[in-house]
């Protein structure tokens, strides 16, 4: 499930960013008296009561300016908004309420999201100043006192949040459903393909790179089996990442592709593998999801009888740095072999999930010592006592060994290899974690 979104704003110099780096417990934001340091919306991972929720340091809000940069923070922050579950409006007690105040908690309250109303800057300890009740005149419900500095108020502030967020956010999403992040560079044919599922119009489809900017979410259900594709926005170069709502675009993509169960990789058939489709699918293995790599507009490429093996070939060489994910033609304009993409992304979802028992492991790792002796290095050899599964999505394995350096990663791929050979984990990546005998 997606962590609930926190967007903390305000108008500039109230204090957002230093608020921001106390509750994520790093310094992500840069802090500075200046108004307008911040413009870009900064995210970060926070916890609270074992809840996690990304937060969203959002540039100062200047209701009415005509000034450029101050109009694209405006909608920087407006964005943030759009998203949030929940947003901590930060003031400033230090001034009391400005009539940029007023305008801001005009513009928050017709975006219809909860509100926590934050007065910041109430470093004393002691009793509330006077100047502190002010704030109820912004008709946002109880203030709450808070010193982003010292960290004073902010447990109270992060109770209020949690209070405001429903507990269905935090419930574990329906096992049964399937979550495919469908991602790729711009123009691929990711919204061509979720509609092509989905028999409608379900995404914005247009020849223009950058049409789509939100993540979308499509329930399908196909022979008994529940789906929910995620469209995204093609992601693309850094450098070329100038317009600042497909910044915006690019981090939702990252946010899709976390809460997705499988990836599938659209490469375009007529423009053939690129330095960015690398890029994509390096996300997608960073994360740990099971992948297919699906080439599009295959209806559009001139082919003859060996033109599907060829491409295939290339392939398989382009993404070597992920062998173990299957490689699929469609059409997302014809629906050809789309119905095949449903069965591969429940098979790769299977093997992403597959737990092996103990005693198959140490059998494969009994069988695969005895084949290939584990490295030495001057007269000490590697040991490796017995290994067992941790965990899924992807399989992660824990060896327990003599020594970690003798280790080696070519060993470790050997072993993978052999694991591979008999249980298959096909579409999935194999993670190892090595463990000295005695190590906690």
């Amino acid at each position: 499930m997606a962590k609930p979104i926190v967007a903390v704003v305000g108008r500039p110099n109230v204090g957002k960013s230093t608020l921001f780096n106390k509750i994520i417990g790093k310094r992500l934001s840069i802090v500075d008296d200046t108004p307008g340091v911040t413009r870009d919306r900064i995210y970060g991972d926070g916890e609270w009561l074992g809840r996690k929720m990304m937060f969203v340091d959002t540039g100062g809000i200047e209701p009415k300016t005509d000034d450029i940069i101050l109009s694209s923070m405006r909608a920087q922050a407006q964005l943030a908004i759009d998203t949030a579950s929940v947003i901590i409006f930060v003031t400033d007690l230090k001034c009391g309420v400005t009539a940029a105040d007023m305008d801001v908690a005009s513009m928050l309250q017709k975006s219809g999201k909860p509100i926590v109303l934050c007065v910041n800057k109430c470093d004393n300890i002691g009793d509330t100043p006077l100047e502190f009740y002010e704030f109820y005149n912004l008709g946002l419900g109880d203030p709450i006192a808070v010193s982003s500095v010292h960290g004073h108020g902010t447990g109270d502030l992060l109770d209020a949040v949690i209070a405001h967020i429903p507990p269905e956010e935090f419930e574990t999403e329906d096992e049964e459903i399937i979550n495919v992040a469908v991602i790729g560079k711009p123009n691929a044919g990711k919204s061509s393909l979720i509609n092509q599922i989905a028999g409608e119009e379900r995404s914005i489809v247009s020849n223009i790179a950058g049409t789509t900017r939100d993540a979308i979410d499509t329930r399908i259900e196909k022979n008994g089996v529940k789906y929910n594709f995620i469209d995204t926005a093609g992601l693309r170069r850094k450098s070329k990442v100038e317009d600042k709502i497909e910044k915006y675009s690019v981090l939702r993509a990252k946010m899709a592709i976390e809460r997705a169960d499988v990836c599938v990789i659209m490469i375009d058939g007529t423009d053939g593998f690129t330095e960015q489709d690398s890029k994509v699918a390096g996300l997608a293995l960073e994360e740990g999801k099971a992948c297919i790599i699906a080439v599009n507009k295959w209806d559009a490429v001139e082919k003859d009888g060996k033109t599907m093996d060829s491409f295939r070939k290339q392939l398989m060489n382009d993404f070597s740095f992920m062998p173990y994910a299957p490689i699929i033609f469609i059409s997302a304009k014809t629906g050809q072999r789309v119905d095949r993409l449903f069965e591969l992304i429940k098979y790769v979802n299977e093997q992403n999930t597959m737990r092996i028992s103990t005693g198959k492991l140490n059998d494969i790792l009994a069988d695969a010592t005895a084949r290939v002796q584990p490295p030495s290095d001057k007269g000490k050899r590697l040991k490796i006592y017995y290994m067992t599964q941790a965990s899924t999505k992807p399989p992660t394995f824990v060896c327990f060994c003599n020594n970690a350096e003798l280790f080696h990663f070519s060993y470790q791929r050997y072993l993978e290899n052999q694991i591979r050979g008999i249980f298959g984990l096909e579409g999935t990546p194999v993670r190892f974690v090595i463990r000295e005998r005695g190590d906690k």
